[in-house]
């Protein structure tokens, strides 16, 4: 058996040994959208962590959007 490359990320590593089988299409997507929405939760998490952190509140987004990026 040939050892995966080391360029794979631990994730790619799992997924690859749980469906080293054929899904349906429509299982297929399924599965696209469950990862998607993982990450998204993840981001979000992460996102407000650091909204916390930085004590961040509406007057400061308000800066944000009228700031001048340029």
């Amino acid at each position: 058996m040939k050892t995966p490359s080391p360029s794979l990320t631990n994730v790619q590593l799992e997924l690859l040994k749980v469906f080293s089988y054929q899904v349906s299409g429509e299982d297929l997507l399924e599965l696209k959208d469950t990862l998607a929405k993982f990450f998204a939760e993840k981001a979000i998490q992460s996102a407000n962590q650091a909204w916390d952190e930085q004590g961040w509140d509406d007057q400061k987004v308000d800066e944000l959007l009228s700031a001048k990026l340029n």
